[in-house]
Parts: structure tokens; sequence; C-alpha cells
């Protein structure tokens, strides 16, 4: 089958796989220019059609997984807003002994303690997940010039 397929439709194909890196120049860009694309050229070229769908059903499903990261550290902030109005959080109340440099740093002292796990965790998984998003955008869009039909994991398949 990757015989029939034309340059045109492989590289329309990679391009379309290509263009989600345009996130980093333009807002939602990973969406908007794979969308226009996917569908112009989706009637004329089934390869075509189906590197559309994988690529903006991969995005919408990176974007998915990037909120729920955030939202599962929503609870450990808002525990975390009571401190920031207690004035002794930043030393405010030891202004006065400015001139006693008795410096003491104990882990007890450390009043960002409780958030430093789930917001370290929830930074290493959105890390990984920027990581996994230019593997693979990369590997399909090698895969799909080479003529080959590329499927990305972990995608939840929006449009089918």
């Amino acid at each position: 089958m990757e015989s029939t397929l034309t340059k045109h439709e492989r590289n329309l194909s990679a391009i379309i796989h290509a263009s989600t890196f345009s996130k980093y120049f333009i807002p939602f860009g990973n969406f908007i220019l794979p969308l226009i694309l996917w569908t112009a050229n989706k009637k004329e070229h089934g390869f075509v059609d189906y590197n559309g769908k994988q690529a903006l059903n991969f995005q919408i499903s990176m974007l998915l997984y990037s909120i729920v990261a955030g939202l599962i550290t929503i609870p450990f902030f808002i525990g975390f807003w009571p401190d920031l109005f207690d004035w002794d959080l930043f030393g405010v109340h030891r202004l006065s002994d400015i001139n006693n440099l008795n410096i003491h740093i104990d882990s007890d002292d450390f009043r960002f303690g409780r958030l430093f796990w789930p917001v370290g965790i929830s930074g290493v998984f959105q890390v990984g997940l920027a990581i996994v998003n230019i593997v693979f955008t990369i590997l399909a869009t090698i895969r799909t010039n080479e003529g080959e039909y590329f499927k990305y994991p972990f995608t939840i398949k929006f449009i089918k």
C-alpha cells in the first residue's frame, strides 16, 4: 500500500505532524495549523485524513493529560492559602532582629514542604509529557514522510 501514496500525500501528512510544533510560536498552534491542513485535504487523500486525525487526537490527549496533572495539585495549593496571610511565613516579624546574624535552617521550618512532593511530581509529569510529545511528533513526521501509517501511543480518540 505504500507504493500507492504520492509524494504530495506523504509530505502533507508529515507537515501536519510537524505543524504541531507551532505551539511554541503561536498560541494553540498545535491545534490550529494541523486542523486547517487536515480539513483542507481530508476528502482528497485518505492518508492525510488518517494522519490529521492522529495528530489532532494526540495533541488533544496531551492537553488533557497536562490539565489533569495541573488539577491534581490544586488541593495542595488551596491548603497552602491560609499560610500566605500568616506574617510569620516570610520572617516579617523578625525584621527588628536584622543585626543578629543567627542563621538557622531546620527542615521543620521549611513551610513549603507539603507543596514540594505534589508540585514536584506534577512538574516531572509535565516535563515527561513534553518529552513524549516532542519525541513522538518527530517519529510521526519521519514515519509518515516514509509512507508508514503511524499510530501515537497514549492517545484518546476524540476524532474518529
